[in-house]
């Protein structure tokens, strides 16, 4: 026996920490409020009803405290007829006598009712406190959850920025600049491993016309290769003319293309 207690106290304490769990204290919350409404909106029912039976319980007490006057009326004026002569005075007394009796059923009724007007009234003003109390409570605890609502979507929010401060989350945007990071320097060491390759393969006539650089390519060369025969044709033609066989008996050493192009630069300075 004891054993089954404690199996049904394990599964009590189970499902009572599972219920806690899938609770929404904010929608209970609400849930609680919504019922403290429905509650007024039934002793507001319950007041009005009670008003309504001490209203007419005072309009009858009151009725009946009027017929006790009236009743008490007719009699003195039975009683003063018969002093006048103008009613026999057994049947005046007869007839005052019945309104005297109707007189104290009236007066009686009119206590009774009286006890009535009065514990109704007590009633109506209990009933009345407890729903004042009752709407300043609802209002009380609207304004707590306006506010509990407020700090929890603050503190909701807040977690949110702290948790991407923080790169709690493997998908934050600081994780993603940085994964972007690196395909940006691989993209940049690719381009200069290729720049290298290229230049590897420049040919030799691409390594001199850099060296040279603008504005002395081949028709430049060309050029000063044509003004330099120009001009050594003519001295050769007057050399010819004073002393032919001089020539004839001793010719020059003819020079490398290398001597020539260092003594046009040469010239030329």
């Amino acid at each position: 026996m004891s054993f089954f207690k404690r199996i049904f106290g394990w599964m009590s304490a189970e499902t009572n920490a599972a219920l806690d769990s899938l609770e929404d204290p904010i929608k209970m919350t609400d849930q609680g409020i919504r019922e403290l409404k429905g509650d007024l909106d039934k002793s507001l029912q319950g007041l009005a009803q009670v008003k309504a039976i001490s209203i007419r319980t005072r309009k009858e007490y009151e009725q009946h405290k009027q017929a006790a006057a009236d009743w008490e009326r007719k009699a003195v004026l039975l009683l003063q007829k018969a002093n006048a002569g103008q009613l026999d005075t057994a049947e005046a007394d007869r007839l005052a006598t019945e309104a005297l009796s109707k007189k104290e059923q009236a007066v009686a009724a009119a206590q009774t009712h009286e006890k009535m007007v009065t514990q109704n009234e007590s009633q109506v003003t209990k009933m009345e406190q407890n729903v004042q109390r009752l709407k300043s409570q609802i209002s009380q605890w609207e304004n707590e959850a306006k506010t509990l609502k407020a700090r929890a979507k603050v503190s909701e929010a807040s977690s949110k920025i702290n948790k991407q401060l923080a790169s709690i989350d493997s998908g934050s945007t600081v994780a993603m600049l940085e994964r972007m990071k690196n395909k940006v320097e691989e993209q940049e060491a690719l381009a200069e491993s290729y720049g290298d390759i290229a230049d590897a393969n420049v040919s030799i006539d691409e390594e001199i016309n850099k060296a040279i650089g603008p504005g002395s390519g081949t028709s430049s060369l060309a050029l000063d290769q044509l003004k330099e025969k120009m001009r050594l044709g003519a001295g050769e033609s007057a050399s010819n003319t004073t002393d032919s066989t001089s020539s004839t008996a001793s010719a020059p050493q003819e020079e490398s293309e290398l001597d020539k192009l260092k003594n046009q630069l040469k010239n030329d300075q």
